[in-house]
């Protein structure tokens, strides 16, 4: 018997028992019970699209009301955390990888280093700096503004350490692209009389078209599932207006009243389909109109 046919498959075998184990099975496991009345004790009883008309429909219900305020503060997370995401890591890589940069892996691993660090964690040091009264930006300001419990500045403080926290990641991937774009572009951009910005327009966003792409579809899923920011920093307020659907969600099947597993799984399975929809539509327009 010839064991290299079967050689792949000692590489790819445990992937794919860790994906069918940890994802496939409980993914499937959360659309059947989107369909039933759950709380996570008893057997689920099937109760249909009970759950789904509910949430979209019945504008008396409570779950309506959180699903909605939930979405909308989902996608101001996400609308305004994904460009900064996208844009900013993009200008420090070509900044670091300009030729007349020393010390780029240095740079490189300051600006990352807070992506190592949990979130716990960093809403704490965040928490700290933003305190209303022993905190740096009321001293440095001298003012008495109760951050985390005022808007929009309760939204400022989330955007503040989610993009501190998670530009490192793309910021390499960036880095790495933009560094094997060839230097005779580069040349000939510049014979042509073209200026730094028009260099970076013209040779390095069209180089790097890919990366770009996986970069802006990746951090967009990432960022609807958004938890531990808001849920540290502002706790959902004031007033339920950072409180972001991923956090109704947890609640409702393991808040401490009793579980609504089953119409937690129904708000999971609609988030769901909101990602796939607007990451097929990103990669879609992206890929179009860089072909």
């Amino acid at each position: 018997m010839d064991k290299s046919k079967f050689s792949h498959w000692f590489f790819i075998g445990p992937h794919i028992i860790l994906f069918v184990v940890f994802i496939l099975i409980p993914s499937i496991y959360g659309v059947y019970a989107s369909f039933t009345n759950w709380n996570l004790m008893t057997s689920p009883t099937w109760v249909g699209l009970d759950n789904y008309r509910t949430i979209l429909t019945n504008q008396d219900s409570s779950f309506h009301h959180e699903f909605f305020n939930g979405m909308k503060n989902t996608l101001i997370f996400v609308g305004v955390s994904v460009p900064l995401m996208v844009a900013i890591p993009l200008v420090i890589a070509s900044a670091i990888e300009h030729k007349k940069v020393k010390f780029k892996n240095f740079f490189q691993s300051i600006i990352y280093i807070p992506g190592l660090i949990s979130i716990s964690a960093a809403a704490l040091i965040w928490s700290l700096i933003f305190n209303s009264q022993l905190g740096m930006m009321n001293n440095f300001f001298g003012a008495d503004t109760v951050w985390t419990a005022t808007q929009p500045y309760a939204w400022m403080t989330i955007f503040i350490m989610t993009v501190w926290g998670g530009i490192g990641g793309n910021m390499i991937i960036y880095r790495a692209s933009i560094s094997n774009v060839s230097q005779d572009l580069y040349e000939s951009a510049e014979i042509d009389g073209a200026g730094p910005i028009r260099k970076f327009i013209s040779v390095t966003l069209p180089s790097i078209r890919f990366p770009l792409i996986y970069t802006v579809v990746m951090t967009t899923a990432g960022a609807f599932n958004v938890f531990g920011q808001p849920l540290m920093m502002t706790d959902g307020g004031p007033r339920e207006s950072t409180t972001v659907l991923m956090m109704y969600i947890r609640d409702l099947a393991f808040g401490s009243g009793q579980s609504i597993a089953g119409m937690a799984s129904a708000m999971a399975v609609l988030l769901g389909m909101v990602i796939l929809i607007i990451s097929a539509a990103q990669y879609y327009v992206m890929n179009r109109n860089s072909a």
